[in-house]
């Protein structure tokens, strides 16, 4: 028997357009933690947490929830991201969880989500619903270590940690939903200025870099 997938309705990407400075844009920061990397298989997610920027500032509107994923934390991860069996056995399941992190997007008006690797975090989003039977519209993405590599094509990839550092900005608790994202947020809101110094300064400037403009929008002096 095949069964009919429900589709979430929530507005998770305003309708900008093309010419819209991304000094005048929002963007939702996220990141998860999940039991392993197998997310295709037998590991879940475990937590959300997600901040908005807007200006090329990071606001003080952010999200942050446990979710229960139905099994045990291998004691590895408890370790690297000190959240405790305790705290998933008693919270929200995977869909409740997620409507109420969509719920946080389309309150904020959000144009797209952010994030540090964020396909990883894209994935487990989308098979967490899958598992509940549902679908929704994926907004635009964009990924700081892609940015990152557009501004240093040649430099060597490095930790989240690394680059917060590179860039002069706060370290937050890591591993730990809510301190990566705002770390990433901070990280994203310095790149967005080096790329207005270089010329980046609307949405299809971005949109060009995400689907594979070439390096350089002005010539450097």
């Amino acid at each position: 028997m095949f069964w009919k997938k429900k589709k979430l309705t929530y507005e998770l990407q305003q309708s900008l357009q093309l010419d819209t400075p991304l000094q005048d844009m929002s963007f939702t920061v996220f990141d998860t933690e999940t039991t392993g990397f197998a997310i295709g298989a037998n590991d879940r997610m475990i937590e959300i947490g997600a901040v908005q920027v807007e200006g090329f500032h990071v606001t003080d509107r952010m999200f942050q929830t446990f979710v229960n994923p139905s099994r045990e934390i291998p004691p590895v991860i408890s370790k690297l991201t000190n959240i405790q069996q305790s705290q998933v056995d008693t919270a929200p399941m995977p869909l409740p969880a997620i409507e109420e992190y969509f719920a946080f997007i389309e309150k904020n008006k959000s144009g797209g989500w952010v994030g540090h690797h964020v396909s990883f975090d894209e994935m487990v989003i989308k098979k967490e619903l899958g598992r509940q039977k549902c679908t929704f519209e994926m907004p635009t993405s964009f990924d700081t270590m892609h940015l990152i590599r557009y501004l240093d094509p040649t430099g060597e990839q490095q930790d989240l940690e690394d680059y917060a550092k590179i860039f002069g900005t706060e370290v937050f608790e890591r591993h730990r939903a809510l301190g990566d994202a705002l770390t990433t947020a901070h990280v994203f809101t310095e790149l967005l200025k080096k790329l207005d110094r270089q010329g980046v300064k609307t949405l299809a400037d971005l949109l060009r870099i995400k689907n594979g403009g070439a390096h350089k929008f002005v010539s450097q002096t």
